[in-house]
């Protein structure tokens, strides 16, 4: 998350995105329902032809501009929205797997479905990011069915998986009384509503709660976490064979691909502005 504001904020001054006024989350909002950490099995994956990533597969993310084909990565992360059908077949041709990025966590003025989320549901400001604001996800009977329409549009592209961004409001300033049990609470659904879309489910960000998630997350996204020294926390998705990839945006490739492939995790540098390059490591 730390990075995903610059990095957004470099991918807005590409588009020409229009910053907006945050309003006020509305002091009448609908009752809270809180859960604390569960203990139940996820939801399996749903269907006959379910895809779950390996260790060892290769990674290429993308989230501004056209989307490069022709990289030498088993799976391409790209944006739900902007990519069309054809090029998640085309994708396929070519035998990779392809993730849909949405954001679970946070309100973008900029998309589609922004009419439905209630001013209720919507707190600050994502620093640095005046288009984006975090999302009261403790109101989960107003959010459910918007990601599930969300999920449904990804499945209908032909999308193998999910990435979800921004799930881990629990950490920030969000306006709102989020605490940890409430964000494992949203994330563990996220999951389970994936796998019922016969989707696989990744995990962004959130590394002090990946003990209590990596049952339900089928692999996990995940930024400079050789920078800010976190990519231990995440050891538990490799031990389980989900694989974890990381984008690193200033560190030297000399610095973190040593380090990479004895932790197993497949990571490479990417401008913040998330436009098609990437440097891997040889």
């Amino acid at each position: 998350m730390r990075a995903l504001v610059t990095l957004l904020a470099a991918a807005a001054a590409l588009v020409g995105a229009t910053p907006a006024t945050p309003a006020t989350p509305a002091a009448s909002a609908a009752p809270v329902a809180r859960a604390g950490a569960s203990t139940r099995a996820p939801v399996p994956c749903a269907g006959r032809h379910c895809w779950h990533p390996e260790v060892g597969d290769t990674f290429f993310w993308q989230l501004a501009g056209t989307v490069r084909a022709g990289r030498r990565a088993t799976i391409y992360d790209i944006d739900s929205e902007t990519t069309p059908r054809a090029t998640v077949a085309a994708l396929h041709r070519h035998k990779r797997k392809v993730v849909c990025y949405i954001s679970g966590g946070s309100f973008e003025e900029y998309r589609g479905d922004a009419s439905a989320f209630p001013t209720a549901v919507l707190g600050e400001q994502l620093d640095g990011w005046p288009d984006e604001r975090w999302l009261d996800i403790r109101q989960l009977h107003i959010l459910a069915p918007i990601m599930r329409a969300r999920m449904a549009a990804c499945r209908a592209k032909g999308f193998d998986g999910i990435e979800f961004d921004n799930v881990d409001g629990y950490t920030q300033k969000s306006g709102f009384d989020i605490t940890a049990a409430d964000q494992l609470r949203y994330n563990r659904w996220l999951a389970d509503e994936a796998h019922r879309h016969g989707l696989a489910a990744g995990l962004k960000n959130d590394p002090d709660q990946v003990t209590a998630l990596v049952r339900w997350f089928d692999f996990a996204v995940v930024e400079q976490c050789f920078q800010y020294s976190e990519c231990a926390k995440y050891t538990p998705f490799i031990r389980a064979y989900k694989p974890v990839f990381d984008a690193e945006y200033v560190t030297p490739l000399r610095t973190f691909c040593v380090p990479a492939r004895r932790l197993r995790i497949e990571a490479a540098r990417y401008p913040l502005a998330l436009n098609g390059a990437q440097s891997r490591c040889p």
